[in-house]
């Protein structure tokens, strides 16, 4: 059920802002009242996107930015333009944070910075720019840091000798990788920020969404089966629904639970859950993005 709170005087992020899911999320968000920062890699895209935005919802308040998300310093470009943005505005903070953008891609590619492009854009990506907007998030009383995942991270666990796939590629693996990151970021930055935090992340699957986000990157026999396969999925408005509750309802800050799906909380993969894997996905995701635990409170693994 869609929460019928309202988002007058909060401000929120999205990135992959531009299409599906993403674009249905700004458009409700704004339609709520929220002042909403879009992200999106084309500006082309990003201009048409505000028009239909504006078109859904006249005297919205909105605003794109453009980054490209498989280059880690574009990642710290946006973080700036954000910052920049809130300032101007006069906003006291970020109220919530959504990792949304994605992709997916049949071949192995690197980015600028030498990573897999899916490992990049999917986790690093949204690690990164949660470090860099974690101050803006901790002045607003009830921020909120969502992570676009997948129920598709079940039955998945990291080829640690090979986190990158680089002998053995396989662009199935390799997403379902990400979305098991999404889902262990989320646990393991609630463990890093302790019980007392104003901040709070979650992880929601939108379940199979008729989008083209499979099909971007892939050719033959992959993108043939993502046609297939999200042509039996919901719109991504109904997808949308879930993120939008996660970003508006009172009630969630006052749960423990970490994965939602349908606007319910449930239980994540027994694997993502797993102290020492938490710990070594963390630990690789720093180096990777060259970042320290210095803001985090760091608890005991137990």
């Amino acid at each position: 059920m869609l929460s019928e709170q309202n988002m007058i005087g909060k401000t929120v992020v999205i990135t992959g802002a531009t299409s599906g899911i993403g674009l249905a999320t700004t458009i409700m968000l704004a339609q709520k009242g929220a002042f909403v920062i879009g992200a999106g890699r084309d500006k082309a895209k990003c201009q048409k996107a505000e028009e239909t935005i504006l078109e859904n919802s006249p005297g919205a308040q909105v605003t794109f930015c453009i980054a490209d998300l498989s280059c880690l310093s574009r990642v710290k470009v946006l973080a700036l333009n954000i910052n920049r943005i809130v300032n101007e505005k006069g906003c006291k903070g970020i109220d919530v944070l959504i990792n949304n953008a994605a992709t997916v891609s049949s071949w192995y590619t690197t980015t600028p910075e030498g990573f897999e492009t899916q490992f990049a854009v999917n986790h690093l990506a949204p690690f990164l720019l949660t470090h860099e907007l974690l101050p803006l998030l901790k002045k607003t009383p009830e921020a909120r840091i969502i992570m676009v995942s997948s129920g598709s991270h079940f039955r998945t666990r990291f080829n640690w000798d090979d986190i990158m796939l680089r002998k053995r590629y396989n662009c199935l693996l390799a997403y379902k990788q990400t979305k098991l990151a999404n889902v262990m970021f989320s646990i393991e930055l609630n463990r890093r920020l302790g019980e007392d935090s104003t901040v709070r992340a979650f992880s929601v699957d939108p379940g199979l969404v008729n989008t083209e986000i499979g099909m971007k990157g892939t050719s033959g026999l992959v993108k043939w089966f993502w046609k297939k396969r999200s042509s039996h999925g919901i719109t991504p408005r109904e997808a949308a629904s879930g993120i939008v509750y996660l970003a508006s309802e009172p009630s969630v800050m006052r749960e423990k639970a970490v994965y939602w799906k349908n606007c319910k909380s449930c239980n994540p993969s027994r694997y993502s859950q797993k102290g020492e894997a938490l710990l070594k996905l963390w630990e690789i995701s720093e180096k990777m993005c060259g970042i320290s635990s210095e803001k985090y409170k760091l608890p005991p693994v137990v």
